[in-house]
């Protein structure tokens, strides 16, 4: 499977990357190397927790370099009347009468708690090409959808503002 990014998307991986080999792995290894000096490593938790941050570290520069190299590098544009990528849209709960605004993201900056949307998900496909005043269902199980209704569109840019995903 293959994640589609942006450009900006692949150089704040890089960063982050150059970020975790070149400064926190040496602070991590440091740490590390001041708790096994404490002694007893059967019974030395600062010795187990510094590992076990050290073994994270690892695990998400393999997982970022992972995600640059099965990427598919997408552009950002779209029809100025429709539903892009990073666009801000104004929208609708006919269930319950409240508007709420969102963002759709790539995957990699998705955050549901923000309303950064990412366009893989079932939401950011139904709402993907709409235009305003179009009512969109969006079906969140096989026996069960709501309707919202797509009231204004701020056309965005990927413009570096948004981090990536830290998890």
């Amino acid at each position: 499977m293959h994640d589609e990014l942006t450009e900006v998307d692949i150089k704040k991986m890089k960063e982050e990357i150059e970020y975790r080999t070149t400064q926190l792995t040496p602070k991590l290894k440091a740490e590390l190397q001041a708790a096994r000096e404490l002694g007893d490593l059967s019974e030395n938790d600062e010795y187990r927790s510094a590992k076990r941050e050290l073994n994270r570290n690892y695990s998400r520069i393999r997982y970022l370099k992972a995600m640059i190299d099965t990427a598919v590098v997408i552009k950002v544009d779209s029809a100025e009347d429709k539903i892009g990528l990073f666009d801000k849209i104004t929208l609708y709960y006919e269930e319950d009468d409240e508007e709420q605004t969102v963002m759709i993201v790539t995957t990699l900056r998705n955050d549901v708690l923000n309303n950064y949307i990412s366009k893989e998900s079932p939401f950011g496909k139904a709402l993907l090409g709409h235009k305003i005043g179009d009512r969109v269902e969006i079906k969140v199980s096989d026996s069960y959808g709501y309707f919202v209704v797509v009231k204004a569109i701020e056309k965005g840019g990927d413009d570096e503002s948004l981090e990536i995903n830290q998890y």
